[in-house]
């Protein structure tokens, strides 16, 4: 695998503009080819971020045999279909999160990644910067003891549109998968990727049917469980608490969190506040072309059957408030 590795980007909209802001800047990276539905965009998007080509199909786009890493940033009821032709062209796949709709779509994904033996992982961007990568390794030295609770929020308000992503029942939008997936996913790092025994939540669905708000207590065994909550039309306080038998760790907004607290009781207060490169999205992009070069399939940061996991645990959770979307109808 040689230096730099080129990139072709699924999709132009507000998540696809973020990872790109930050893939300008993951070393190796070389800004090959951006598709959409539309040329016109496709054109617009390349030639903002400095892309060599543009694609007005995505299939055109994977039938480049330059392009060498797929990143999709389109819809999250896309995602499986795009991310299996990208896996039938050879090419490695940076998924965005949520990585599929369901963990039955999540589960086809899979076999066909490693069927067609070319890496995949989930865009959960989060997990590879600085302060989360502390965390767990604090975690992973015992500092804090046995982990016990997860306490994370990921609340925000947007604007009310029933044709738009987080609104549109059709196009997989509500709390949950938008940012519930988050905290979801913080709470099975600190827990080290295990399955929740128990799996309790309530959700408030909103007019176009979507759950605008969710909560879930998740069970780990024993004295070990978490409490996570998301929102789109109520705005929170958004930091991660890990309580543990010896200490605690403070993540503040953690989403996008720049700096991490550890307490140790009875010992001592330390502040982690390391440099922060570009937006961190660049974080993710590193990660799958080192493993690229390692000649890995996947990430041991973010491994697939802990994806998988997280998925089964939202599964669960919507199955409680009975929100299907229409391809599981």
């Amino acid at each position: 695998m040689k230096d730099r590795i080129n990139w072709g980007v699924a999709g132009t909209g507000g998540i696809s503009n973020r990872f790109v802001m930050g893939l300008r800047d993951a070393k190796g990276a070389r800004l090959y080819a951006a598709s959409s539905r539309s040329r016109e965009k496709a054109e617009a998007f390349a030639a903002k971020y400095g892309f060599e080509k543009a694609y007005g199909d995505y299939r055109a786009m994977l039938d480049d045999p330059a392009v060498e890493a797929i990143y999709i940033g389109t819809p999250h009821v896309t995602h499986k279909e795009m991310a299996i032709a990208a896996f039938r062209a050879k090419k490695a796949v940076l998924c965005e999160k949520p990585v599929s709709i369901n963990a039955a779509e999540l589960s086809q994904m899979i076999a066909e990644a490693k069927a067609n033996k070319v890496f995949f992982m989930e865009a959960m961007w989060t997990r590879f910067v600085p302060p989360l990568l502390k965390f767990k390794e604090w975690l992973n030295s015992g500092i804090i003891g046995e982990v016990k609770m997860v306490q994370a929020n990921f609340c925000f308000s947007a604007p009310f549109n029933p044709q738009g992503r987080l609104y549109n029942i059709g196009l997989g939008g509500g709390a949950l998968l938008d940012a519930g997936v988050y905290p979801v996913s913080l709470a099975s790092f600190a827990f080290g990727g295990k399955k929740p025994e128990a799996v309790k939540s309530m959700m408030y669905l909103g007019e176009t049917g979507v759950d605008e708000e969710v909560s879930a207590l998740l069970s780990y065994g024993g004295p070990r469980m978490a409490s996570l909550s998301a929102a789109i039309s109520t705005a929170g306080v958004n930091d991660g608490w890990i309580y543990g038998t010896q200490g605690y760790i403070h993540l503040p907004d953690f989403v996008f969190s720049h700096s991490a607290d550890l307490q140790v009781y009875g010992r001592y207060k330390y502040h982690y506040e390391p440099e922060f490169l570009s937006n961190g999205y660049n974080y993710e992009a590193e990660e799958l072309m080192n493993c690229l070069r390692a000649g890995k399939l996947e990430s041991g940061i973010m491994g697939l059957s802990e994806s998988l996991v997280i998925m089964e645990t939202m599964d669960q959770i919507r199955a409680q408030g009975a929100l299907l979307y229409p391809g599981e109808r």
